[in-house]
């Protein structure tokens, strides 16, 4: 067995086997609170086929997020949600069968401490966490105290990352690697982006942990492709520019049952 392997948490756990069974993985986002009952879209979710779900916990200044996510989060903000009250709500849904994965920036987690941060995620059920601001070389508190309290840390990938920062950022994510698709914000896009085979291609060189795409993957096409080179996908703006247009969790579940199809292509 291999350090990585050792070291896999629960969301890793999870994630390798589905992988390892051959299953192309997705992980749909939802901005926690935007709507009322909003955690009706992670049973939706789940129903499609989704391998782990991401919850954002919005946060007022986002730095990597597009347009889409930040009028996702403005309106959350709006409606009073607030990190304590969307772990409340989580811990209020049934068990899902596939890991949560909460996102969101540095500045919430000092706000309480990492451990009291990571404490909460797991008393509320979720096991997985994203900190894009986070860079590699200041993670190791929070990657230590995330893993004591049962939660994995998983860390970002960019094409622009260079190779020892990239096999820096593999050795040391945990639950996956988010490789992100372009030098830029989240949204949604006409086509996958060019560099993003390259990062994939380095990237799973670099780690047999699960590598999950990111950051325009709009269309079961899309999916497709991106499925060629990484292990799955990760699906945010396009889930979140249907909520804000009034989709409902039926609807959502029809959407992601497209992408699920076209990742089970491959």
């Amino acid at each position: 067995m291999t350090d990585q392997t050792l070291a896999a948490g629960p969301v890793e756990r999870h994630l390798r086997a589905r992988r390892d069974a051959g299953r192309g993985l997705l992980m749909p986002y939802v901005t926690g609170g935007i709507t009322p009952g909003w955690t009706r879209y992670l049973e939706a979710f789940a129903a499609a086929g989704g391998d782990a779900i991401e919850v954002g916990l919005p946060f007022s200044d986002p730095t990597l997020d597009g347009v889409t996510i930040q009028q996702a989060s403005e309106a959350a903000l709006a409606r009073g949600a607030s990190t304590r009250r969307i772990l409340a709500d989580l811990a209020e849904v049934r068990d899902l069968g596939v890991p949560l994965v909460a996102s969101t920036y540095y500045n919430l987690v000092l706000h309480d401490g990492p451990e009291a941060f990571c404490a909460a995620l797991r008393e509320a059920g979720v096991t997985g966490l994203i900190v894009p601001d986070l860079p590699v070389h200041e993670a190791d508190e929070l990657t230590d105290v995330a893993a004591a309290a049962g939660v994995d840390l998983a860390l970002l990938a960019s094409p622009a990352t260079p190779e020892p920062r990239l096999a820096e950022i593999a050795r040391r994510s945990r639950g996956f690697v988010y490789a992100v698709s372009v030098m830029g914000t989240t949204g949604e896009r006409a086509a996958l982006a060019a560099g993003a085979t390259e990062l994939t291609t380095r990237l799973r060189r670099a780690t047999d942990r699960p590598v999950l795409l990111g950051f325009g993957i709009s269309t079961p096409d899309q999916a497709r492709e991106a499925r060629r080179h990484a292990d799955g996908v990760v699906v945010g703006a396009a889930v979140m520019r249907r909520v804000l247009d009034g989709a409902g969790p039926d609807d959502l579940r029809a959407f992601l049952a497209t992408l699920r199809r076209a990742l089970d292509q491959e």
